[in-house]
């Protein structure tokens, strides 16, 4: 198998696995507190024995620059996932995986403010496609709390991710995997005081599915993504990472029956194109939930933002 079609396979599987996660996040029965908080503790694991296995700890490259770059991207990414999981709740995992994926444009506008980036009349244009399909897909009438509140909860966790990208796209001469690791570790000892254990000795059945969240939507999703991203060019993991709302709508469809509506339905090629032409115009690499390497480490972040929950 060739390089590019073996990394075409493992960064569409990654998508796939990334748009199965909310079913998990549904099934598991827990808080969305518990569930981040499980998933660090699983994720940590499976992470942990993957890097501990291919010798990632030595030589390391972590400083105490570097840690607390991650840790601080820890911190925005554990309570990205706890908004975005509540948003599950509040509406649906499509609303929420669809307007979740609004993150590339905060990324320009926080890039204008703190860094003072210009923003160019083609991303201003795109910014406002993408601000038309986010209205179409909300479809929130007067006095439809519900979907509102699921508005605020998406858009809270994509600026969540984006502040996140843009602390840990500063660190370099670390492998991805291990700024993965410190960040689901952070989450640890940060959710601690919100877990519910008398809660979670009675999930019974949800805890495979909370299990599954750290082990296979945390340890082995990041893994395909990191070992795919050195494989492909910018254009193709940008296209790829589209397959991760296709099938989170479509697993939301398959086992709740939730769907967009007709009108709502317009506003997500809107987003989707407009996102698309933001990221493949993004002059510096970025990744998620980790910046990219040094030329010396082989398995390269991303060099493009790959939304995944």
């Amino acid at each position: 198998m060739r390089n590019e079609t073996r990394g075409t396979v493992e960064l569409t599987l990654a998508m796939v696995l990334s748009g199965t996660l909310g079913i998990f996040v549904v099934e598991s029965g827990a808080s969305p507190f518990n569930v981040v908080f499980f998933r660090c503790l699983f994720g940590a694991a499976a992470l942990g024995a993957y890097s501990l296995a291919r010798g990632y700890f030595t030589g390391h490259g972590l400083t105490p620059r570097t840690f607390g770059l991650a840790a601080l991207g820890g911190v925005f990414i554990v309570f990205n996932w706890v908004l975005l999981f509540e948003a599950y709740e509040a509406t649906s995992i499509s609303f929420a995986t669809v307007v979740y994926h609004t993150q590339p444009f905060f990324l320009v506008v926080f890039g204008a403010v703190l860094f003072r980036e210009r923003i160019t009349a083609a991303k201003f244009g795109w910014l406002a496609v993408a601000f038309a399909g986010l209205v179409l897909v909300s479809g929130i009438r007067p006095g439809d709390t519900a979907s509102l509140k699921g508005l605020g909860l998406a858009l809270g966790a994509a600026v969540l991710y984006a502040l996140s990208t843009i602390v840990t796209k500063r660190i370099t001469g670390v492998r991805p995997h291990l700024i993965a690791l410190v960040q689901v570790l952070v989450g640890i000892p940060l959710l601690l005081p919100f877990a519910d254990f008398g809660a979670a000795s009675q999930l019974g059945a949800g805890w495979g599915w909370l299990a599954g969240l750290g082990i296979v939507h945390t340890g082995l999703m990041y893994v395909l993504m990191y070992a795919a991203y050195a494989k492909l060019p910018t254009a193709k993991i940008a296209v790829l990472a589209f397959t991760y709302p296709a099938v989170a709508m479509g697993a939301d469809w398959a086992a709740y029956g939730h769907h967009i509506g007709l009108v709502q339905a317009l506003g997500v090629p809107l987003i989707v194109l407009a996102s698309l032409k933001v990221t493949l115009a993004a002059r510096t690499p970025v990744a998620a939930p980790a910046p990219r390497t040094d030329g010396n480490v082989r398995e390269a972040a991303s060099p493009v933002a790959t939304r995944v929950g």
